[in-house]
């Protein structure tokens, strides 16, 4: 395996891993951000609470991009089989 290889390797796994976390993180964000703005309105203090809506909000947004996200990593694996044959020289 030459080095030119395995960094487009590296680079190929690291950009597919941040375009599938991208979403969901930027969903958790953005509830996240509106429960505090929420909380700090109405005067709560509660830390706990903006827990259960992001958790909620991640796991719909994960449910809802599942189909993407194997269609995504089914691409990547497929380019890291078809280049199976440069990785044994």
């Amino acid at each position: 395996m030459t080095p030119e290889l395995a960094i487009d390797l590296f680079r190929a796994a690291l950009t597919t891993a941040l375009m599938l976390a991208s979403p969901v993180l930027a969903i958790a964000l953005t509830v996240g951000l509106t429960v505090s703005l929420f909380q700090t309105v109405i005067g709560l203090q509660e830390q706990t609470l903006s827990f259960v809506p992001k958790l909620l909000a991640v796991g719909g947004a994960a449910f809802v991009g599942l189909p993407w996200f194997l269609k995504v990593l089914a691409a990547l694996a497929l380019q890291l089989f078809t280049s199976l044959p440069e990785l044994a020289r």
